[in-house]
């Protein structure tokens, strides 16, 4: 075994524990031979909807040597945001937990690249691209590989330890490093994710038709929402967290340690009425630094509208 990469394995595992990750896996880069085939199925399916992105860099979605050049491993992380205390739904239109406070995005990347500024200290200069939710990486696929958990029937990346709440991330980088292996799959015969989804977009095991799922409606769909829609969203105004909530690995989530994951305060006060009144205004006040800027004022709008058409 490599000596050196086995100690540098170790050291970024213990690195990515102190910066307040969940967990941190290792897989060899090379070409997702067993996501190859699902992919293109997905998109023939046109499972992506309007998600045209999704369409592009198919190469490079399969293999991140085409993405980073000269890349020889995937550092997988996972980051905690299940909340301390959950949005009150009464009276309220529901808001995924992911969005409950600042961007993910900016949030992990600044932890990701103050995370990689030390390692650069400890190992010296070496290649590397970090991502979050972002380029065509497949991200689920890596965390698996890494063994950091196994992908349930909801398509959610799950652990036994502490269920699915939380972002993934990477760091492809040209470090040798000692590739993790992948963990078994404790979804059994539940099929509670499947039974609970209001308009049916678990379409089997592991395979989400996107174009049926609320949270495409709500973030990704620029147009109008289609009446396939009309009252299956049981209040949502963006996102949906109904598959992750009945999954039994959740019972085991903990909150997170994270401040800039402390919910916004308007998010705790408003109710409907202040919903429906919302002004572009006060929009861009609340979701300034929010994932939910991402729809837009006119798409939250909508969302609200079609809720109460």
């Amino acid at each position: 075994m490599n000596s050196t990469a086995e100690k540098y394995s170790q050291l970024i595992k213990s690195r990515a524990e102190s910066f307040g990750f969940q967990s941190c896996g290792i897989s060899r880069a090379g070409f997702l031979e067993e996501d190859a085939r699902p992919l293109e199925n997905w998109l023939k399916n046109n499972f992506n909807g309007e998600m045209k992105y999704m369409e592009n860099h198919f190469d490079k979605r399969l293999d991140p040597r085409l993405l980073v050049e000269g890349s020889k491993s995937v550092i997988s992380l996972s980051y905690n945001y299940f909340p301390e205390e959950k949005i009150n739904t009464i009276g309220n239109y529901k808001i995924s937990k992911y969005a409950y406070a600042e961007d993910y995005h900016e949030v992990i990347k600044d932890i990701l690249r103050e995370m990689v500024a030390v390692l650069q200290q400890e190992i010296g200069d070496f290649g590397f691209r970090v991502f979050v939710d972002s380029a065509p990486v497949l991200e689920r696929s890596w965390a698996r590989k890494s063994g950091i958990g196994w992908v349930g029937k909801n398509a959610n990346l799950i652990t036994r330890q502490s269920g699915s709440f939380y972002f993934l991330a990477e760091i492809i980088c040209d470090l040798e490093l000692i590739p993790d292996n992948e963990t078994t799959s404790h979804c059994g015969t539940c099929r509670k994710c499947i039974d609970a989804c209001p308009t049916d977009a678990i379409v089997s095991d592991k395979i989400i038709d996107g174009s049926k799922c609320i949270s495409y409606a709500t973030i990704e769909l620029k147009n109008e929402i289609p009446d396939y829609f009309k009252n299956k969203m049981e209040d949502w105004m963006f996102g949906c967290d109904i598959c992750q909530d009945v999954c039994p690995w959740n019972r085991f989530s903990a909150p997170n340690l994270q401040s800039r994951f402390t919910p916004n305060e308007s998010l705790k006060n408003f109710k409907k009425g202040e919903w429906k009144e919302i002004t572009q205004e006060l929009f861009s006040e609340i979701f300034r630094k929010s994932p939910v800027k991402r729809t837009k004022f006119a798409g939250l709008k909508r969302n609200i509208k079609f809720l109460e058409d």
